[in-house]
Protein backbone atom coordinates (compact mmCIF):
# COMPACT_ATOMS: atom_id res chain seq x y z
CA UNK A 1 0.00 0.00 0.00
CA UNK A 2 2.76 2.03 0.82
CA UNK A 3 4.92 2.12 -2.87
CA UNK A 4 3.31 4.33 -5.81
CA UNK A 5 4.76 4.02 -9.49
CA UNK A 6 5.68 6.93 -11.08
CA UNK A 7 2.51 6.42 -13.53
CA UNK A 8 0.32 6.71 -10.31
CA UNK A 9 1.98 9.70 -8.52
CA UNK A 10 1.21 11.27 -12.78
CA UNK A 11 -2.60 10.07 -12.45
CA UNK A 12 -3.07 11.68 -8.93
CA UNK A 13 -0.92 15.23 -9.16
CA UNK A 14 -1.27 15.90 -12.81
CA UNK A 15 2.29 16.43 -13.25
CA UNK A 16 3.78 14.43 -16.23
CA UNK A 17 6.27 11.45 -15.35
CA UNK A 18 8.97 12.94 -17.54
CA UNK A 19 8.63 16.09 -15.31
CA UNK A 20 8.41 14.00 -11.81
CA UNK A 21 11.88 12.37 -13.04
CA UNK A 22 13.11 15.72 -14.08
CA UNK A 23 12.58 16.95 -10.43
CA UNK A 24 14.22 14.18 -9.00
CA UNK A 25 17.36 15.23 -10.39
CA UNK A 26 17.13 18.48 -9.85
CA UNK A 27 15.72 18.71 -6.14
CA UNK A 28 15.68 17.33 -3.24
CA UNK A 29 12.37 16.95 -2.35
CA UNK A 30 11.70 13.34 -4.19
CA UNK A 31 13.77 10.09 -3.47
CA UNK A 32 12.12 7.32 -4.79
CA UNK A 33 13.05 3.85 -3.95
CA UNK A 34 13.56 1.06 -6.15
CA UNK A 35 12.64 -2.57 -6.92
CA UNK A 36 14.89 -5.23 -7.17
CA UNK A 37 14.11 -5.08 -11.33
CA UNK A 38 14.94 -1.27 -11.14
CA UNK A 39 11.57 0.08 -11.40
CA UNK A 40 10.86 3.11 -8.89
CA UNK A 41 8.47 3.55 -6.34
CA UNK A 42 7.14 6.09 -4.15
CA UNK A 43 6.21 6.22 -0.53
CA UNK A 44 2.64 7.87 1.51
CA UNK A 45 4.63 10.66 2.23
CA UNK A 46 6.64 11.35 -1.24
CA UNK A 47 2.70 11.54 -2.56
CA UNK A 48 1.85 13.78 -0.64
CA UNK A 49 4.73 16.05 -1.24
CA UNK A 50 3.99 15.58 -5.12
CA UNK A 51 0.28 16.45 -4.84
CA UNK A 52 1.50 19.55 -2.59
CA UNK A 53 4.46 20.99 -4.54
CA UNK A 54 2.14 20.52 -8.00
CA UNK A 55 -0.59 22.73 -5.95
CA UNK A 56 2.15 25.46 -5.74
CA UNK A 57 3.61 25.08 -8.83
CA UNK A 58 0.65 25.14 -10.97
CA UNK A 59 -0.46 28.45 -9.19
CA UNK A 60 2.80 30.75 -9.68
CA UNK A 61 5.40 29.31 -7.65
CA UNK A 62 8.19 28.17 -9.21
CA UNK A 63 10.15 24.86 -7.76
CA UNK A 64 13.46 26.34 -7.62
CA UNK A 65 11.53 28.21 -4.52
CA UNK A 66 9.34 25.64 -3.16
CA UNK A 67 12.50 23.42 -3.24
CA UNK A 68 13.45 25.93 -0.36
CA UNK A 69 10.58 26.22 1.71
CA UNK A 70 10.81 24.51 5.20
CA UNK A 71 7.48 22.11 5.38
CA UNK A 72 5.58 24.91 7.89
CA UNK A 73 6.32 27.19 5.29
CA UNK A 74 5.43 25.52 2.22
CA UNK A 75 1.90 24.54 4.42
CA UNK A 76 1.35 27.96 4.86
CA UNK A 77 1.39 28.78 1.30
CA UNK A 78 -0.69 26.42 0.86
CA UNK A 79 -3.39 27.86 3.12
CA UNK A 80 -2.77 31.37 1.99
CA UNK A 81 -3.47 30.83 -1.94
CA UNK A 82 -6.36 32.90 -2.98
CA UNK A 83 -7.51 31.64 -6.00
CA UNK A 84 -11.33 29.59 -5.75
CA UNK A 85 -9.95 26.50 -7.64
CA UNK A 86 -6.64 26.51 -6.10
CA UNK A 87 -8.22 26.34 -2.77
CA UNK A 88 -10.75 23.51 -4.01
CA UNK A 89 -7.73 21.57 -5.04
CA UNK A 90 -6.04 21.87 -1.76
CA UNK A 91 -9.14 20.78 -0.10
CA UNK A 92 -9.58 17.66 -2.48
CA UNK A 93 -6.02 17.19 -2.05
CA UNK A 94 -5.94 16.97 1.76
CA UNK A 95 -8.68 14.62 1.55
CA UNK A 96 -6.72 12.30 -0.40
CA UNK A 97 -4.09 12.38 2.21
CA UNK A 98 -6.40 12.25 5.12
CA UNK A 99 -7.82 8.56 3.43
CA UNK A 100 -4.26 7.50 3.01
CA UNK A 101 -3.41 8.41 6.40
CA UNK A 102 -6.85 6.83 7.65
CA UNK A 103 -7.62 10.17 9.55
CA UNK A 104 -11.34 9.39 9.27
CA UNK A 105 -11.94 12.09 12.12
CA UNK A 106 -10.65 14.72 10.57
CA UNK A 107 -11.39 14.06 7.08
CA UNK A 108 -15.47 14.19 8.14
CA UNK A 109 -14.43 17.09 10.16
CA UNK A 110 -12.69 18.79 6.80
CA UNK A 111 -16.12 17.75 4.37
CA UNK A 112 -18.41 19.21 7.30
CA UNK A 113 -16.52 22.36 8.07
CA UNK A 114 -16.62 22.55 3.62
CA UNK A 115 -20.24 22.32 3.49
CA UNK A 116 -21.03 24.88 6.30
CA UNK A 117 -19.14 27.48 4.49
CA UNK A 118 -19.98 26.69 0.99
CA UNK A 119 -23.69 24.30 1.23
CA UNK A 120 -23.77 20.82 0.36
CA UNK A 121 -24.50 21.39 -3.09
CA UNK A 122 -21.06 23.31 -3.89
CA UNK A 123 -19.11 20.23 -1.67
CA UNK A 124 -20.74 17.57 -4.00
CA UNK A 125 -19.75 19.03 -7.42
CA UNK A 126 -16.57 21.09 -6.58
CA UNK A 127 -15.12 18.57 -3.81
CA UNK A 128 -16.68 15.06 -3.55
CA UNK A 129 -16.85 14.22 -6.96
CA UNK A 130 -12.97 15.14 -7.63
CA UNK A 131 -12.43 13.37 -4.83
CA UNK A 132 -13.90 10.32 -5.72
CA UNK A 133 -12.17 10.30 -9.21
CA UNK A 134 -8.78 10.66 -7.20
CA UNK A 135 -10.47 7.83 -4.83
CA UNK A 136 -11.01 5.48 -7.57
CA UNK A 137 -7.43 5.13 -9.10
CA UNK A 138 -6.36 4.56 -5.36
CA UNK A 139 -9.03 1.76 -5.66
CA UNK A 140 -8.32 0.09 -8.43
CA UNK A 141 -4.31 0.32 -7.53
CA UNK A 142 -5.22 -1.74 -4.55
CA UNK A 143 -3.78 1.32 -2.20
CA UNK A 144 -6.99 1.52 -0.05
CA UNK A 145 -7.21 -1.21 2.35
CA UNK A 146 -11.09 -2.32 2.64
CA UNK A 147 -11.09 -0.58 6.36
CA UNK A 148 -10.23 2.55 4.81
CA UNK A 149 -12.50 2.42 1.65
CA UNK A 150 -15.47 1.24 3.97
CA UNK A 151 -14.76 4.03 6.33
CA UNK A 152 -14.40 6.62 3.75
CA UNK A 153 -17.10 5.57 1.81
CA UNK A 154 -20.31 6.06 4.45
CA UNK A 155 -19.42 9.76 5.24
CA UNK A 156 -18.99 10.29 1.62
CA UNK A 157 -22.15 8.58 1.29
CA UNK A 158 -23.70 10.54 4.03
CA UNK A 159 -22.71 13.94 2.25
CA UNK A 160 -24.66 12.60 -1.51
CA UNK A 161 -27.74 11.13 0.40
CA UNK A 162 -27.85 14.88 2.10
CA UNK A 163 -27.50 16.06 -1.61
CA UNK A 164 -30.14 14.20 -2.90
CA UNK A 165 -32.42 14.65 -0.37
CA UNK A 166 -32.40 18.80 -0.09
CA UNK A 167 -31.99 18.84 -4.46
CA UNK A 168 -34.77 21.04 -5.92
CA UNK A 169 -35.30 22.33 -9.09
CA UNK A 170 -38.50 24.08 -10.62
CA UNK A 171 -37.41 22.11 -14.17
CA UNK A 172 -39.51 18.82 -15.10
CA UNK A 173 -39.18 16.01 -17.22
CA UNK A 174 -40.75 13.22 -18.59
CA UNK A 175 -38.21 11.28 -18.70
CA UNK A 176 -37.41 8.13 -16.30
CA UNK A 177 -34.12 6.55 -15.25
CA UNK A 178 -33.19 3.42 -13.32
CA UNK A 179 -30.14 3.59 -11.36
CA UNK A 180 -28.49 0.34 -10.76
CA UNK A 181 -25.04 -1.53 -10.00
CA UNK A 182 -24.84 -5.31 -11.33
CA UNK A 183 -23.68 -8.18 -9.12
CA UNK A 184 -20.34 -8.13 -7.67
CA UNK A 185 -20.00 -4.23 -8.14
CA UNK A 186 -20.59 -2.57 -4.63
CA UNK A 187 -18.82 0.94 -5.04
CA UNK A 188 -22.01 2.95 -4.70
CA UNK A 189 -20.63 6.25 -4.56
CA UNK A 190 -20.73 6.97 -8.45
CA UNK A 191 -23.96 5.89 -9.00
CA UNK A 192 -25.20 8.18 -6.23
CA UNK A 193 -23.54 11.25 -7.73
CA UNK A 194 -25.23 10.40 -10.96
CA UNK A 195 -28.81 10.04 -8.92
CA UNK A 196 -28.43 13.78 -7.53
CA UNK A 197 -27.33 15.25 -10.59
CA UNK A 198 -30.57 13.89 -12.10
CA UNK A 199 -32.75 15.12 -9.85
CA UNK A 200 -31.01 19.02 -9.96
CA UNK A 201 -32.47 18.25 -13.80
CA UNK A 202 -36.22 17.19 -12.47
CA UNK A 203 -35.54 13.81 -14.14
CA UNK A 204 -37.24 11.00 -12.20
CA UNK A 205 -34.74 8.60 -10.81
CA UNK A 206 -35.81 4.89 -10.05
CA UNK A 207 -33.40 3.68 -7.96
CA UNK A 208 -32.06 0.16 -6.96
CA UNK A 209 -28.52 0.57 -6.03
CA UNK A 210 -25.46 -2.01 -5.66
CA UNK A 211 -25.18 -5.42 -6.05
CA UNK A 212 -28.96 -6.25 -8.23
CA UNK A 213 -29.44 -9.21 -10.23
CA UNK A 214 -29.91 -9.11 -13.64
CA UNK A 215 -33.61 -10.80 -13.25
CA UNK A 216 -34.16 -8.51 -10.83
CA UNK A 217 -33.21 -5.18 -12.79
CA UNK A 218 -35.48 -7.16 -15.99
CA UNK A 219 -38.34 -7.29 -13.41
CA UNK A 220 -37.98 -3.43 -12.24
CA UNK A 221 -37.84 -2.44 -16.00
CA UNK A 222 -40.88 -4.81 -17.16
CA UNK A 223 -43.14 -3.06 -14.31
CA UNK A 224 -41.55 0.73 -14.82
CA UNK A 225 -40.79 0.77 -17.93
CA UNK A 226 -37.97 3.65 -18.23
CA UNK A 227 -36.52 5.47 -20.68
CA UNK A 228 -32.98 4.55 -19.71
CA UNK A 229 -30.88 1.95 -17.60
CA UNK A 230 -27.86 3.60 -16.46
CA UNK A 231 -25.11 1.75 -13.97
CA UNK A 232 -21.74 3.02 -13.45
CA UNK A 233 -18.67 0.56 -12.89
CA UNK A 234 -16.01 1.24 -10.77
CA UNK A 235 -14.86 -2.45 -9.77
CA UNK A 236 -16.13 -5.72 -10.73
CA UNK A 237 -15.58 -9.61 -9.92
CA UNK A 238 -12.28 -10.80 -11.27
CA UNK A 239 -15.14 -13.33 -13.57
CA UNK A 240 -16.90 -10.35 -14.78
CA UNK A 241 -17.17 -10.84 -18.77
CA UNK A 242 -18.12 -7.28 -19.46
CA UNK A 243 -18.52 -8.25 -23.49
CA UNK A 244 -21.15 -10.37 -22.18
CA UNK A 245 -22.74 -7.92 -20.20
CA UNK A 246 -22.92 -5.33 -22.79
CA UNK A 247 -24.91 -8.40 -24.85
CA UNK A 248 -27.15 -9.29 -21.97
CA UNK A 249 -28.12 -5.57 -21.67
CA UNK A 250 -28.56 -4.80 -25.27
CA UNK A 251 -31.02 -8.22 -26.09
CA UNK A 252 -32.93 -7.75 -22.64
CA UNK A 253 -33.54 -3.75 -22.78
CA UNK A 254 -34.74 -3.16 -26.15
CA UNK A 255 -37.53 -0.95 -25.48
CA UNK A 256 -35.20 1.45 -23.62
CA UNK A 257 -31.71 3.08 -24.18
CA UNK A 258 -28.67 1.82 -21.70
CA UNK A 259 -26.16 4.18 -20.56
CA UNK A 260 -22.92 3.07 -18.73
CA UNK A 261 -20.15 5.19 -17.12
CA UNK A 262 -17.25 4.40 -14.88
CA UNK A 263 -13.71 2.87 -14.84
CA UNK A 264 -14.08 -0.14 -16.92
CA UNK A 265 -15.47 2.01 -19.52
CA UNK A 266 -12.86 4.13 -19.67
CA UNK A 267 -10.30 1.89 -21.61
CA UNK A 268 -13.00 -0.22 -23.87
CA UNK A 269 -11.82 0.31 -27.38
CA UNK A 270 -14.70 -2.50 -28.94
CA UNK A 271 -17.86 -1.37 -30.74
CA UNK A 272 -20.71 -0.69 -28.49
CA UNK A 273 -24.29 -2.16 -29.38
CA UNK A 274 -26.14 0.40 -31.01
CA UNK A 275 -28.75 0.61 -28.21
CA UNK A 276 -25.75 1.42 -25.37
CA UNK A 277 -24.58 5.02 -24.35
CA UNK A 278 -20.80 5.16 -22.93
CA UNK A 279 -20.02 8.06 -20.52
CA UNK A 280 -16.27 8.27 -20.45
CA UNK A 281 -16.24 11.60 -18.03
CA UNK A 282 -18.78 14.22 -16.44
CA UNK A 283 -18.68 16.13 -19.21
CA UNK A 284 -19.74 12.84 -21.35
CA UNK A 285 -22.68 12.62 -18.86
CA UNK A 286 -23.71 15.94 -18.63
CA UNK A 287 -23.88 16.04 -22.27
CA UNK A 288 -25.95 13.23 -22.01
CA UNK A 289 -28.18 14.67 -19.87
CA UNK A 290 -28.81 17.89 -21.43
CA UNK A 291 -30.15 15.76 -24.50
CA UNK A 292 -32.58 13.74 -22.37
Amino acid sequence: MDAFTIKELENLSGIKAHTIRVWEQRYSFLKPQRTSTNIRYYTNEELKIVLNIALLNKYGYKISHINKMRPDELTEKLVSLSNSQAQQERIINELLQLTIDMDIEKLEATLNHYVAAKGIDKVITQVIFPFLEKIGILWLANHVHPAQEHLVTNIVRQKLIVGIEGAFTHLATAKTVLLYLPEGEYHELGLLYIHYLLKCKGIKVLYLGANVPMKDLELVAAVKKPDFVYTHLTTVASNFNFDKFLSHLHNHFPACSVVISGQIVFNYKKKMPSSITVCRSLTDFMDFVARM
